[in-house]
């Protein structure tokens, strides 16, 4: 039977709401949790996401962050060595005169050392450019890892997908969950980890006010296939990728797309030629002969927060709505980062019982 009350409610199922509801239960395996999901769990951002991990930061925060959740999706796949999470070789191709800067970026353990070309020769290093090869990258398949860690989750929280959160309603000791299965659900304190859906209108106005905004996200796929050893080539100044995904059999290249505050729920997800020109353009600076076989891709958005820094704050003055999010697509990247701060902002033990 469907609880109508519960100690925590997790609003969200990709897979930060997932590793949300997984803190929650690893500090406090008593504590009763609903994770609602307006679709399919991992049906968002998440199952679009390239799912590239980089052991760098844009600030001292997210380098923090991202130290974190290397260390825990380590933890996480020796503990669980068929989780679809995949160790992966990079080169990073960045301004000749930007070393400093590009050490100050990575983490130490990226050990960056300057070679003279990109192995396998998927990419040029153009004049006035250096590379350096570094460690610490790996790629998931973010849907699929967030179907694993719902179906173990599934013993201890209760899932509610295809249910929206339709009303939000904070009283004294308790927040009021309006569904639009018509049913009402009272929880003790509610995280909202609702991707780019920042204006559902349940909770846009409490949003609001973090200054969030959503981007468009593009990525080509690349018919061709990549060969064992091919690692991924980060693009530093233009904030750009190439990531051979072995598991699939292409190669996938990200660009930045500057258009902005577009809604989830209109978005195309088909590439546009626009779309295509635009990354193309960027290609073509390292790996023109690659254009002809950008045929396909995907097509999303994700939130981002003022700065490029991830959001995780109360909403509400006796902070039991919190928000946890706008990661900038790096969602999966930081995910077990924003969900152990998101457990510091909820009365529960400051250690995980659990040791993985």
């Amino acid at each position: 039977m469907a609880r109508n009350s519960t100690d925590f409610a997790v609003v969200g199922g990709g897979v930060l709401g997932c590793l949300i509801t997984r803190e929650i239960l690893a500090r406090t395996p008593d504590a009763s949790v609903v994770l609602l999901e307006r679709d399919a769990v991992g049906s968002g951002a998440s199952r679009r996401s390239a799912g590239l991990h980089f052991p760098r930061g844009s600030s001292e925060r997210v380098r923090a962050m991202a130290a974190y959740s290397q260390d825990h999706y380590a933890a996480l796949k020796a503990a669980r060595p068929e989780l679809p999470v995949h160790r992966l070789d990079m080169t990073v191709i960045a301004d000749a005169s930007q070393e400093a800067r590009l050490r100050e970026t990575y983490l130490p353990e990226a050990k960056l050392r300057p070679v003279a070309e990109v192995a396998g020769g998927i990419a040029r290093v153009p004049e006035g450019k250096a590379a350096w090869e570094g460690d610490g990258c790996q790629y998931a398949d973010v849907h699929a890892l967030t179907q694993l860690l719902a179906r173990d989750l599934r013993r201890t929280a209760e899932f509610r997908e295809g249910v929206a959160v339709t009303g939000l309603s904070s009283g004294p000791g308790a927040v009021e969950l309006a569904l639009g299965t018509g049913d009402t659900l009272t929880a003790g304190h509610v995280v909202l980890a609702p991707g780019p859906w920042l204006a559902a209108p349940a909770w846009r106005d409490l949003v609001a006010p973090l200054g969030a905004r959503v981007k468009k996200i593009v990525a080509l796929h690349i018919e061709v296939p990549p060969a064992p050893g091919d690692r991924a080539v980060v693009f530093q100044d233009e904030d750009a990728f190439l990531l051979p995904y072995h598991e699939r059999g292409h190669w996938l290249f990200s660009y930045t797309c500057q258009e902005w505050d577009v809604d989830p729920d209109t978005l195309p997800t088909g590439i546009s030629a626009a779309d295509r020109r635009e990354a193309l353009d960027v290609l073509a600076r390292y790996a023109a002969q690659l254009a002809d076989r950008c045929v396909s891709g995907r097509v999303f958005c994700d939130a981002y927060g003022p700065g490029m820094q991830p959001l995780v704050r109360p909403l509400t003055d006796d902070g039991r709505l919190v928000f946890a999010g706008a990661a900038n697509g790096s969602g999966y990247r930081l995910a077990p980062a924003i969900a152990a701060e998101t457990a510091g902002l909820l009365p529960l033990p400051s250690q995980r019982k659990d040791a993985a």
